[in-house]
This record gives C-alpha cells, structure tokens and sequence, in this order.
C-alpha cells in the first residue's frame, strides 16, 4: 500500500500521513509507504492515483485545491468524480508571513508600504486555493504586488534568500524561522486565529474571505466500501494519539475526522463558494 502526497516532504500532510502509515503497517503487518510525488503544482501525483486502480493500495493525500479550484479551472486530467473521500483529518494552520525585520506588521500596513515601495509575493501556484484568496483580499485592501512567483516549497528560506517579500505557507514549514523571530504572520486563513499569533486576524475578519484550507485522504472511485471503511478506521486510529496532539499544539493545526458523506457534502459546498475566486486565478 502506498499514500501518495503530492508536495515535497516536511508539510502537515506529509507528516501526519506518515504516522496514518505507519498505523497501517502496524494495524495490517504489511507495509504502507508515503510517496512524495510533487510538481505541476501537486498534479503529478494526484493524477498517479486517479490512474491507480480501485483496489484500496493507492491512496491520495489531497489539499482541497485538487478537489475544487484545479477542477473549476479545466486545468487537470481529473474531475469530480474521479476520487472518492475516506476523510477529511486536517486544517492547515495557513498564513501569510513575511521576514522579521519588514517595515509592515499588519495587512493595512503591507497595504500603505506597498503604494511606494516593490513588494513580491511567493505562493503554491496560479490554481491554489490560498493564492486566489490573496489575490482577492489584496484587492479589497489596497496592497499592490509589484511580482509574484510560484514555488513547490515556501518556507524560512523563500524568505531568508530574499526570493519574495511575502508568503503563503504554513506554520509547520516557517516554525524554526517564527519562533527565532525571523518571520512574523500578518494574517492567517484560517476559522479562528491562530494559537501561535493570538493578535493576528484572519483573513475573514479582514476581508470577509472565509475559506480554509484542508487535507484527506482520497481514493479512486469505485474503490470497494469494505476497504475504505478499514483505511478509515485505522487513519482515526493513527490521528488519535499523544504525537498528533503535540503536533497540533506545537503548530497550531486542527486535527479530527470528518467521514466520506461529511467531507462530500463539504466538497459540494466549497465548490459553489469558490466560483467567485477564481477571476483572481491566472
């Protein structure tokens, strides 16, 4: 059995993939692997396993962005009903951050230093969810991006490097550079603030974008109902524990389970909620 995570290794959905995993082997006694599988903005692997066959031993750890934006878009070889959900395990803990010493601390003040001075933005893609939602809100707030560029990786040293000015990332992938002070958050997308900047809005009460960004466990359609129920009982299994709690506090992520028909239903939802997001995808 394998898991397919198509982004580098070190993010949120790698590592708690990685425990999912190793709870299968253990559950099973046969070996589950994670394999990283990036590029073309996680269209590499997600379109690996929408060609696997429905028998349970490919499953794709997907962000919500492969399941709507991409799809909206006519940009990939899939559609909605490619993949069928096992669950949904997790909310990123999703920012946008930029370096320590930066002359702005806040979205109104990226906002008034933009109007003379060069800022560049680094993201996940054209396509991604978080991108389109930045994009919306530096609309409504005035901030005006003189570049931006996308990466399969945005972290300390996007920052470090002087690649970009301002980023979309997590907190697991800036955590060594937020704790040292080398990089601040100006807002998070996320239901409620974050626990490690309890200052800092989101980006729903900034510009009234309420989306999130989330990750689970797919697989292709037609995949028998017997398999999926026992990769989900044994994924609830390797998400409750001691190590995925202290990861969520260290981090900020929101872990838990939401079933197949609750993570269709939410599908659907977000569905309709990003059409009007994507004038802003280029």
């Amino acid at each position: 059995m394998k898991f397919i995570v198509p982004w580098p290794p070190g993010d949120l959905e790698d590592v708690l993939t990685r425990i999912i995993a190793e709870e299968m082997t253990s559950e099973t006694g046969k070996p589950a692997t994670v394999v990283n599988k990036p590029g073309g903005g996680a269209v590499i692997g997600t379109a690996e396993v929408a060609r696997a066959k429905p028998d349970g031993l490919t499953i794709g750890s997907f962000v919500n962005d492969l399941l709507t934006f991409k799809i909206l878009s006519d940009s990939v070889p899939w559609d909605s009903s490619t993949f069928e959900p096992i669950g949904i395990f997790l909310d990123y803990p999703f920012v946008l951050a930029t370096r320590g010493d930066a002359p702005y601390s806040s979205m109104k003040e990226l906002a008034d230093y933009s109007q003379d001075h060069k800022v560049s933005l680094g993201h996940f893609g054209y396509q991604a969810g978080p991108t389109a939602m930045t994009f919306k809100a530096a609309k409504q707030l005035g901030i005006k991006f003189s570049s931006d560029a996308p990466f399969d990786v945005t972290d300390c040293s996007t920052l470090a490097n002087g690649d970009v000015d301002v980023i979309n990332t997590t907190t697991q992938l800036i955590l060594a550079c937020l704790k040292s002070g080398d990089a601040k958050i100006l807002t998070s997308f996320t239901s409620e603030r974050l626990s490690l900047s309890p200052d800092v809005p989101t980006l729903n009460e900034i510009a009234g974008i309420p989306l999130t960004t989330w990750n689970g466990l797919f697989v292709p359609k037609g995949t028998p109902e017997e398999v999926k129920a026992r990769i989900a009982e044994i994924a609830q299994k390797a998400l409750d524990s001691d190590r995925v709690r202290e990861i969520s506090k260290t981090t900020g992520a929101i872990v838990y389970w939401q079933g197949e028909e609750e993570s269709r239903k939410r599908i659907a939802d977000e569905m309709e909620q990003s059409k009007d997001l994507l004038i802003y995808m280029r």
